[in-house]
């Protein structure tokens, strides 16, 4: 076996673990490069609309009317930009409906309304309320519905970044096989919340070594990907103390997938309390420290002034 075709295969074997037909050789210089773009677009999507930098509130909805605006009285109080009084929610059979009170400009994909049933995020097709800077959807966490409030214009987005990352280190980039239930289970997660869960459909847990180390995580059911919760020996330390989060692509039946732990990243309650994440569950506390991926740091965590 000549030099150049050994180490090509010395590479594949430590450092990708895998060379599967349609993978390419490993290169450190374009993996870099990847991982940056990653990091650039990860910053892009926590200052853009839908990222979590632009919360400012999150108020779990009662049955019956709730009265929604920036007057002292309203039930929910939103803040000063918005009218004295928007209007009325109301939690329904149906879901959330909201009554918009006269001569106040209320939208929905840009077009005025007086009345809307707010679908909420498990629907399908979720509905986004506007007014003025502020916008709010409804979520659903374990039967019960919240309003979630985002101001495109919060100050958190403009103050944010760069965000701390761990060293790139490619040995933390390690194959992993799916280990499949019988049939896929429905798990019971914390979250963030007291009292609220999480109940993922899990197709089976993961196996795979970091330093001859074996280990395993369960995995979370998330389209043609696999979705981890896991926490390590920085959480709490280093990294955000409820775990992180993880995506890594779903193998067909017999193949191998990579965890490449260098895109672990903080979930959205690392930056306010406006979310509802789950936590790594007791399962998913790997033994060892996972020096790759997003740091934490405290200081980033700014909660503008609002009533939960």
């Amino acid at each position: 076996m000549n030099l150049k075709i050994m180490t090509l295969l010395l590479t594949c074997t430590t450092v990708l673990a895998s060379c599967g037909r349609d993978e390419a050789p490993f290169d450190a210089a374009t993996y870099e490069a990847d991982i940056a773009d990653w990091r650039a677009e990860r910053l892009a999507r926590l200052r853009g609309p839908s990222g979590y930098l632009n919360l400012a509130g999150l108020y779990w909805l009662d049955t019956g009317a709730t009265t929604i605006g920036s007057g002292a009285d309203n039930d929910i109080v939103f803040p000063g930009s918005a009218a004295p009084r928007i209007g009325v929610l109301q939690v329904t059979a149906d879901g959330v409906s909201l009554t918009v009170n006269s001569g106040v400009d209320v939208t929905v994909g840009g077009t005025p309304v007086t009345s809307v049933l707010i679908a909420d995020d498990t629907s399908g097709a979720p509905v986004t309320v506007s007014h003025g800077s502020l916008a709010w959807t409804i979520i659903k966490r374990d039967g019960r519905f919240a309003l979630r409030l985002r101001d495109y214009e919060h100050p958190a987005i403009a103050a944010f970044g760069p965000i701390d990352y761990f060293p790139i280190d490619p040995a933390l980039r390690v194959p992993a096989t799916l280990r499949r239930f019988a049939e896929p289970k429905v798990l019971q997660v914390d979250t963030v919340i007291e009292g609220l869960g999480w109940q993922p459909e899990s197709p089976g847990v993961v196996e795979f070594e970091i330093d001859g180390v074996s280990m395993e995580l369960e995995a979370y059911a998330s389209g043609d990907e696999l979705f981890f919760v896991f926490g390590d020996r920085s959480s709490g330390k280093e990294t955000y103390p409820a775990g992180r989060f993880l995506y890594a692509k779903l193998p067909a039946d017999g193949e191998s997938t990579i965890l490449d732990f260098n895109r672990a990243y903080n979930p959205p309650c690392a930056f306010n309390d406006f979310a509802t994440c789950p936590v790594a569950s007791p399962q998913n506390r790997l033994p060892v420290v996972i020096a790759a991926g997003e740091k934490y740091d405290p200081s980033v965590h700014a909660t503008p002034d609002s009533t939960h």
